[in-house]
C-alpha cells in the first residue's frame, strides 16, 4: 500500500469500497487523474490518489495514508542511535524514525525527511549539536521542529543547549521513562 508504484483501478476501487466502473467514471469525469499503460489500462499515481481522497473527503484517508510522526535521531554513536530508536518503537506511537551520525548529515536530512522532532547529541564531529540547534531554530522553514538535546557533559551543556534553541535537554545515560515522557510531550 505504501510503495511508489501507481495503483490499478482495482486497487483504488478496493480502497474506496466501490466498483472498478465507478473508478473509471471518476477518471472520465476528470475527478481522478490517471494515465494509461501501453496496454490501455489506467494507473493512478499515489500522490494523485491521495489528493483525490483529500479533495472529496473520503473517509479512507487515515486507513490508506496514515499520518506518521517523524523523528530524526542525531548521534555519532551507533549504539546510542539504536537504543533511542528502540525506546521510541516500544512507545508504539507509529513514528517514522531516521538517523544521522553527525551534524552535517543531520542538516541535510532535515530538508528531505522533514522531522517534527530531533533527538540531538550535542558533542559530535564536523558540526556539533549546538550549531545544528542554532541553524534549525534560526531558519523560518525549520524553526518549529522540536529539539530534544542529549549530552553526557553536564549542566553547562544543558544551559548552552537551551540557549541554542533546544526545547528540552537530558543528560546521558538516558533514563528510559523520562526520555519517553519528553518525546511524548514534544510530539503533542
Amino acid at each position: 500500500m505504501h510503495s511508489k508504484k501507481p495503483y490499478t483501478t482495482g486497487e483504488v476501487a478496493d480502497f474506496c469500497d466501490v466498483t472498478i466502473n465507478a473508478v473509471k467514471k471518476w477518471i472520465a469525469a476528470g475527478k481522478l487523474s490517471a494515465f494509461r499503460t501501453p496496454g490501455g489500462h489506467y494507473r493512478v499515481n499515489r500522490d494523485e490518489f491521495e489528493s483525490f481522497v483529500g479533495k472529496y473527503k473520503l473517509d479512507v484517508k487515515e486507513r490508506i495514508f496514515p499520518v506518521r510522526r517523524k523523528v530524526l535521531i542525531i548521534d555519532d554513536e551507533r549504539e546510542i542511535v539504536e537504543y533511542i530508536k528502540a525506546a521510541i518503537e516500544t512507545m508504539q506511537i507509529g513514528c517514522a524514525v531516521e538517523a544521522a551520525y553527525d551534524g552535517y548529515e543531520a542538516l541535510i536530512k532535515v530538508g528531505d525527511f522533514k522531522p517534527e522532532l530531533m533527538i540531538l547529541d550535542l558533542k559530535m564531529p564536523r558540526i556539533d549539536g549546538f550549531e545544528v540547534a542554532k541553524r534549525i531554530k534560526g531558519d523560518t522553514a525549520t524553526k518549529d521542529i522540536k529539539i530534544l538535546a542529549v549530552t553526557a557533559y553536564g549542566k553547562e551543556d544543558v544551559e548552552k543547549a537551551l540557549q541554542c534553541g533546544a526545547d528540552v535537554c537530558l543528560t546521558k545515560p538516558l533514563a528510559l521513562k523520562e526520555f519517553q515522557k519528553k518525546v511524548q510531550s514534544l510530539l503533542k
